[in-house]
């Protein structure tokens, strides 16, 4: 049983992509950018990473989510 636990943790933390979701979140102008893992049912059908963010823009914190595809995709960035 715990063999499949860490396999479902290993699959679910492989969701998400911060090089992409940093790169996205940096060119819309948000700084100080701390990653918070997957982000379950924050995304549409079509999207693989769900890479959830906390981010300053305009002297506000925001929380959302990054979501893109595994091919020819572009990402989104979703508010909470």
């Amino acid at each position: 049983m715990s063999k499949y636990i860490l396999i479902l943790c290993l699959f679910i933390t492989a969701c998400t992509d911060e090089p992409t979701a940093s790169r996205i979140l940096v060119n819309d102008g948000y700084t100080n950018i701390k990653f918070t893992g997957y982000n379950f049912l924050a995304c549409g059908q079509g999207d693989f990473y769900a890479t959830g963010f906390i981010a300053t823009k305009n002297n506000h914190q925001i929380e959302g989510t990054v979501c893109s595809g595994l091919l020819y995709k572009n990402a989104t960035i979703r508010f909470e």
